[in-house]
């Protein structure tokens, strides 16, 4: 009881900080930056779920339809397509981590959490998902594989399946069509993970050529207030050799990447950066961007280029002046995580060449921002123009989340597939009226490196 009175302070005091700019001022390729508004407590504006009522599903754009690919899931996050079209999902939440010492702000943050539906205990598995007659639901879903620990990201290179545990890359021998694997895994090498692990989530996407796997880190803090020595190696995408397991830094200062994709005329790898947070609703935003091979980011001492952040200490202005500012910016607090490249024959034409972006939704930001699958058009390799919405409705009239939509990837029909965590669904999205078929009336391939 004597912690009702703070309770409603910090209630009180995120309720006072508002957003005084729009999602869209803080999207492309130059958002607005204000000045950073700290808060004696953090914005806390909670989408509270409540899950999909029977007969209802997202809102997609005109001229797409969306259905439920697959039901009565624990907890999906990640997506992987197979050759043969198989479709393979993380169910994984948080790996346990020890307890911290009490704190009321502990105490609070994670009610919070658990009021957002981030509070269930991983299912540690992987199941495969198959659509044998295209009608775009899948028919069958069997445990593909278990044992896990906090699975995320997966990369088939020839005959292995390498998943991306919360601190370890490990592969599996894969065979095609077979709906299980029981072989025991390899570990091909470690990751940075530790105790805290604030940021668990490890994406992973192969070359194209199969020589390399490159996997996602996130940092240990919002701003490195845990100590730098506890962020060696994190907030970082490292470059794997399949072969051996020798790695190395291929980019660093990058909050939070999570998803990965190569980008179809430049050829360049993209990822999806979650910025940071308690500096206003306005800041920071996250982005999408081209990765430099060595190119430093400047989380935790500069965001969106070499824009200072003060509370770091001690400041670093050498970094500060290598700082690459991102190629765009996809609004503030919306949690961007799934990233999948339009192909030609997927949905409609409008959306043949651009990315698609599983936006997660904010907790830190009022009014909400994210809760959506946007797309963002690209010419010549390059973002160019305004986001469209594709999906939207997983905030109902009331503000509270039927569903959070996760990662996104092209199935081999073409379709967008959608993680949705909370909702335990994965829905797909597919032109309203059905393209014509090609000659050979084949559907288009799948890449198993994705």
């Amino acid at each position: 009881m004597r912690l009702l009175p703070f309770v409603a302070l910090v209630a009180l005091a995120g309720c006072g900080e508002t957003a005084t700019l729009s999602v869209a001022d803080g999207t492309g390729p130059n958002p607005r930056l204000p000045e950073p508004n700290k808060t004696l407590f953090p914005t806390v504006k909670i989408a509270e779920v409540t899950g999909w009522p029977a007969g209802t599903a997202p809102t997609p754009a005109a001229g797409l339809k969306v259905q439920a690919f697959a039901e009565g899931l624990d907890h999906p996050r990640w997506l992987h397509v197979l050759p043969n079209g198989d479709v393979l999902v993380a169910e994984s939440n948080k790996p346990p981590r020890p307890k911290a010492a009490p704190s009321l702000r502990g105490w609070f943050m994670k009610m919070f959490m658990k009021k957002a539906g981030a509070g269930v205990p991983s299912a540690n598995r992987l199941s495969l998902l198959r659509d044998a007659d295209g009608d775009g639901v899948a028919e069958t879903k069997t445990t593909y594989l278990t044992g896990l620990f906090s699975p995320f990201g997966m990369a088939l290179v020839g005959d292995t399946l390498f998943v991306a545990n919360a601190d370890a890359v490990v592969g599996f021998p894969y065979v095609a069509g077979a709906t299980a694997i029981d072989a025991p895994g390899q570990k091909l090498t470690e990751l940075p993970g530790g105790p805290r692990n604030h940021h668990w989530t490890k994406s992973l996407i192969a070359s194209r050529d199969g020589t390399r796997l490159y996997a996602t880190v996130g940092s240990n803090s919002n701003v490195g207030e845990n100590g730098m020595d506890e962020e060696v190696g994190r907030a970082a995408i490292w470059e794997i050799d399949p072969a051996t397991g020798a790695k190395r830094l291929f980019a660093t200062g990058l909050r939070n990447p999570n998803g990965l994709g190569w980008e179809p005329v430049s050829g360049a790898l993209w990822t999806t950066v979650n910025e940071r947070d308690e500096i206003g609703s306005d800041l920071v935003p996250d982005y999408m961007t081209s990765v430099q091979d060595g190119g430093f980011y400047g989380w935790p001492y500069s965001y969106f280029g070499q824009n200072v952040d003060a509370r770091v200490k001690p400041p670093r202005p050498d970094l500060v002046a290598k700082a690459i500012k991102p190629d765009y910016a996809l609004g503030p607090h919306t949690a961007s995580l799934g990233l999948a490249f339009g192909r030609d024959g997927a949905l409609t034409p409008a959306f043949a060449s651009g990315a698609f972006v599983g936006q997660h939704g904010s907790w830190n930001r009022n009014p909400p921002s994210g809760y959506k699958v946007i797309f963002v058009p690209f010419a010549a390799g390059k973002p160019a123009g305004p986001p469209v919405d594709v999906l939207t409705g997983f905030l109902d009239a009331e503000g509270k989340a039927r569903g959070r939509p996760v990662g996104v990837a092209i199935d081999a029909r073409g379709g967008l597939l959608v993680a949705d965590d909370v909702g335990n669904k994965v829905w797909r999205v597919s032109a309203a009226a059905a393209p014509a078929a090609s000659a050979s009336g084949s559907a288009p391939a799948a890449s198993s490196a994705r």
